[in-house]
């Protein structure tokens, strides 16, 4: 039965905010340490009892100067993978008077992460096949942006005018407007007119 402590309703109501903001992967349970037993329990995801016993007489037999303890990890009922920290509340005195727990379960992220391996692995990839980018200079100019930005350590969307009217005319001394239609794909990367472009392109002409 829930104890009627208004400091420990204040954690409650805070066990629910946790758990409500990462449902339905994180179960929050708080340990009153006064009866060593489970106060409350926001998402039950460990199939444990409002009541039971909280088993935490070891940790603080000969006090604990932790607030947080963790993050570590163990096994739920059902074999998956929880990690949890644990945060001691301390009355007025500052003596540990309950734990807060927090349990999330982790086994769909790395469901989703060795997926992601899988998917992105290099180890199927080919080399590019030279007869089909050997004409490729969307590939040229993309290289040429992305090591420009790199090396000013710049981003597209940084750019000012002097900054796109430079690149275009590095761009020219890489023979990127050699490709039918560089000049419209270039005027679309770096978001400003085709008509700027050949402008600075005339620029060099001249």
């Amino acid at each position: 039965m829930s104890s009627p402590d208004p400091f420990l309703q204040n954690y409650r109501a805070i066990a629910d905010a946790i758990a409500t903001l990462f449902f339905p992967h994180a179960e929050v349970v708080l340990h009153d340490l006064r009866t060593q037993k489970i106060d409350y329990i926001a998402n039950n995801l460990s199939k444990r009892e409002i009541g039971d016993d909280a088993a935490l007489e070891d940790m603080f037999e000969e006090g604990t100067e932790e607030t947080n303890i963790g993050p570590y990890e163990k096994l739920n009922w059902d074999g998956q993978k929880i990690r949890s920290l644990s945060t001691v509340l301390r009355d007025p005195s500052g003596q540990p008077l309950a734990v807060l727990c927090i349990n999330l379960n982790i086994s769909l992220f790395e469901n989703v992460k060795a997926a992601l391996d899988l998917f992105l692995s290099p180890g199927k990839l080919i080399p590019q096949p030279e007869s089909l980018f050997r004409d490729d200079w969307q590939e040229r100019i993309n290289t040429f942006l992305n090591s420009w930005l790199r090396q000013r350590q710049l981003s597209l969307n940084l750019l000012t005018r002097d900054h796109k009217r430079e690149l275009v005319l590095a761009l020219h001394a890489e023979g990127a407007f050699k490709g039918k239609s560089a000049a419209n794909y270039v005027a679309n990367v770096l978001n400003m007119g085709r008509a700027t472009v050949y402008k600075h392109l005339k620029e060099l002409k001249a």
